[in-house]
């Protein structure tokens, strides 16, 4: 394990719009804090002022015409900016962080989803993340009608824009991700009630976290 080696833990969640990762990366977060461990809890982009204000623009339903190129830029610009800022030191000292998006959604958005060169993202990736790479990552595999209508629930921002369309290609681009690389990339049905879900999620953790084979909150 990671911490083994007087590094902590650095665990990634992942997965199209609107499927759940969120909510339940808080719940790993308040068990491992108070089984005693110390978790950082992140968003990319994002959790630093840089990353928020690239966020921002990123976002913003009312930015038009922004191309591929500026947008991929833009994701490594932040995530480079958070991963030297905040997630390389919280694992220095031995803290576990658990990231909501990190490289895996630049490729499955990027490449998947627009269109990009693989190569390119990944060269663009190999940057952003500053030679980072995650110990674990949980994709939540939802079916693209619901995830969507739960994303979109509350208004749209400019990534949703695109439609179904564009998000099935980006759950394409994560399941790749997950069939190349599956040490490392878990999917997680994300069907059902949140704490059966999260179950799910823990039992995919268990070999970095013991504390998490004992019986779920």
């Amino acid at each position: 394990m990671a911490e083994q080696n007087g590094r902590g833990i650095f665990i990634t969640l992942e997965g199209v719009d609107g499927c759940g990762k969120s909510t339940k990366g808080r719940y790993l977060a308040e068990e491992l804090t108070a089984a005693g461990r110390e978790v950082v809890s992140l968003r990319d982009p994002g959790s630093t002022e840089i990353s928020e204000r690239i966020r921002a623009i990123l976002l913003d339903p009312e930015v038009e015409g922004m191309v591929h190129e500026c947008e991929l830029m833009l994701f490594e610009a932040a995530r480079a900016q958070l991963t030297r800022e905040v997630i390389m030191p919280a694992l220095e000292r031995g803290a576990v962080v658990v990231c909501d998006r990190y490289c895996d959604s630049t490729f499955a958005y990027q490449a998947a989803g627009r269109g990009l060169s693989e190569q390119l993202v990944r060269d663009a990736n190999a940057m952003g993340s500053c030679g980072l790479a995650p110990d674990r990552t949980i994709v939540f595999d939802l079916e693209v009608d619901e995830s969507f209508e739960r994303a979109t629930r509350h208004g749209t921002d400019r990534m949703e824009l695109d439609g179904e369309p564009f998000q099935q290609r980006v759950r394409e681009g994560f399941l790749r991700l997950a069939a190349e690389e599956p040490e490392r990339v878990r999917v997680v049905n994300a069907h059902g009630e949140k704490l059966e879900v999260y179950a799910r999620m823990r039992a995919e953790l268990i070999d970095l976290f013991p504390e998490l084979g004992e019986e779920a909150v």
